[in-house]
């Protein structure tokens, strides 16, 4: 989020950081998203997740250093504390007046950042079979990131108000049980030719094949601000993919990810989740053990076992936020915000 210096609001000025950004060689690039008070942090293609770290921490550096000479700041996290979201200015891209033509409000209220996480596939078979094996955990992910307590200036008893604004999008949530990538890309194409969408990546699933990247792409997490959780999280990510591959395709149950994903966003760390068997119920800290101990094995052969231990299963940064704001208020959390990021 790019905010003024002395309001701590968030401002249009993402054409400014691209611009300074231009002038600087670095690991990936800065681009616009929906809003001009937005912008978007992208890493070039990394080997590890410690290499991702290092990129992402590389742009937030550059990003913070442009800011600071324009007198801006930026912070990273799901939802800004109290900036109204429908009041802000669109970015310029002709696709994203579009977005907003098409959609309307529920365009408007997406002021809302997450992590996105590209891992890369195989084959187009394994990457179908990877969503639907992984899709059961993914709460469990938002639950570990929640970071957007706050919208619009009001505690909404949300751990996440970011998931919840997402899910007012068409074609949100969890991915439909297509069965296969052929019938996924069946389904695409056809949407895209009756007119509903432009693009493959018009459709805001939590998680989604990114075939023009030959990865899979999951977009469970909110932003967090701490650099060492985002690594984290994209380590555990890495990890979990790369545990249950190879592996047929099962269908996941997507009654569970839905009660699931509710009670992730509704309670962060302090859910009680359905487990993926399907059979029993687990708080957040002892099913975060049970992953943990999944994805050891692949995390050691990765190389990214160090970056794990940032995870805090008994806390998530929602909960800080909410600390911050009760005791200071809310430009508070916004100086906080900046600060740790």
């Amino acid at each position: 989020m790019i905010l003024d210096a002395q309001t701590l609001a968030l401002t249009p000025a993402v054409e400014l950081l691209i611009g300074g950004s231009q002038k600087v060689e670095l690991p990936g690039r800065l681009k616009t998203e929906l809003f001009a008070s937005i912008v978007e942090l992208n890493t070039d293609v990394c080997d590890s997740a410690a290499e991702a770290r290092a990129a992402l921490r590389e742009l937030r550096l550059a990003a913070a250093r442009i800011a600071e000479t324009n007198a801006l700041r930026i912070a990273a996290a799901g939802t800004h504390p109290f900036s109204d979201p429908e009041e802000q200015q669109i970015a310029s891209d002709p696709r994203y007046k579009e977005f907003v033509g098409f959609a309307g409000v529920s365009a408007r209220r997406q002021g809302v950042s997450g992590l996105h996480v590209h891992v890369g596939m195989t084959s187009a078979d394994a990457c179908y079979a990877t969503l639907e094996a992984i899709l059961p955990w993914l709460p469990l992910m938002l639950a570990l990131s929640a970071n957007s307590p706050y919208l619009a200036g009001r505690a909404t008893g949300l751990a996440s108000n970011r998931a919840e604004v997402l899910a007012q999008l068409p074609r949100a949530g969890a991915p439909p049980a297509f069965g296969s990538y052929g019938a996924w890309e069946t389904f695409v194409e056809r949407l895209i030719g009756l007119g509903l969408a432009d693009d493959y990546t018009r459709f805001w699933w939590d998680v989604r094949p990114h075939p023009r990247f030959g990865t899979l792409e999951i977009r469970m997490p909110d932003q967090p601000t701490s650099l060492d959780l985002s690594a984290a999280l994209t380590a555990l990510l890495q990890a979990l993919c790369a545990s249950v591959a190879p592996c047929p395709a099962r269908t996941a149950d997507r009654g569970d990810y839905s009660q699931n994903r509710w009670t992730a966003l509704r309670f962060g760390t302090a859910a009680e989740l359905i487990h993926p068997n399907g059979r029993s119920l687990a708080r957040v800290p002892e099913l975060t053990e049970e992953l943990l101990a999944l994805v050891r094995p692949a995390a050691e052969k990765l190389g990214s076992l160090d970056l794990l231990e940032a995870i805090d299963p008994s806390r998530c940064e929602a909960e800080r936020q909410l600390a911050m704001g009760r005791l200071h208020g809310l430009e508070a959390v916004c100086a906080d915000l900046v600060e740790r990021t």
